[in-house]
């Protein structure tokens, strides 16, 4: 595996190494110990999977510390467009996010850490995969709407299928109007 870094401090790219031959391909989608060579002391607790149809989008989900997760993404089948979105008050790329487009056939993942919104969009019919460094707790599980104006993140789907509860999140603008990063941060 091959560790890229992003614009967001914390957020890598991961690249398998993928073996093809005449009866498929192979390829290694989580090894502890690469992961510790690589300087990480976290460890995976939960692993989740979904199935979405073309143009769904999920997101943008985190929960609150000290039941934060960590969260290493793939697809498993299909493509999808995920979303990283910095919510650490206190980094230099708070309210900024990147764009990954995940697939299938290149294996790449996505190491999103905590204090980051996590969201993705279907391109086509897609099985996800993710690796949570913590446990899921409703208590702490929060959400930001996933079409903010004020984040403009360019989803990639017209005519998105959105589940009732994304449809009635809160913004960035509502969820961090006190922040004074937030302020610091604002678009031109």
């Amino acid at each position: 595996m091959k560790f890229f870094t992003t614009t967001l401090q914390g957020v890598f790219l991961i690249k398998p190494a993928i073996f093809h031959d005449d009866r498929g391909y192979f390829f290694e989608s989580f090894n502890a110990g690469s992961w510790k060579e690589h300087g990480f002391t976290n460890e995976f607790v939960q692993d989740n999977q979904s199935f979405s149809k073309k143009n769904v989008v999920r997101g943008l989900h985190f929960q609150h510390s000290p039941y934060a997760q960590g969260k290493l993404v793939r697809v498993i089948q299909g493509r999808v467009l995920d979303i990283a979105l910095d919510l650490r008050e206190d980094s230099p790329t708070f309210g900024k996010f990147e764009l990954f487009d995940l697939d299938a056939v290149s294996g790449n993942m996505v190491y999103i850490p905590e204090g980051f919104a996590h969201g993705f969009a279907t391109l086509e019919d897609s099985i996800f995969h993710y690796k949570c460094t913590g446990p899921y707790h409703r208590a702490s599980e929060r959400g930001l709407h996933w079409n903010d104006p004020y984040l403009n993140i360019p989803w990639g789907v017209t005519n998105p299928i959105v589940s009732e509860k994304d449809k009635i999140l809160p913004t960035f603008s509502e969820q961090y109007k006190t922040s004074l990063k937030f302020v610091a941060n604002q678009h031109s």
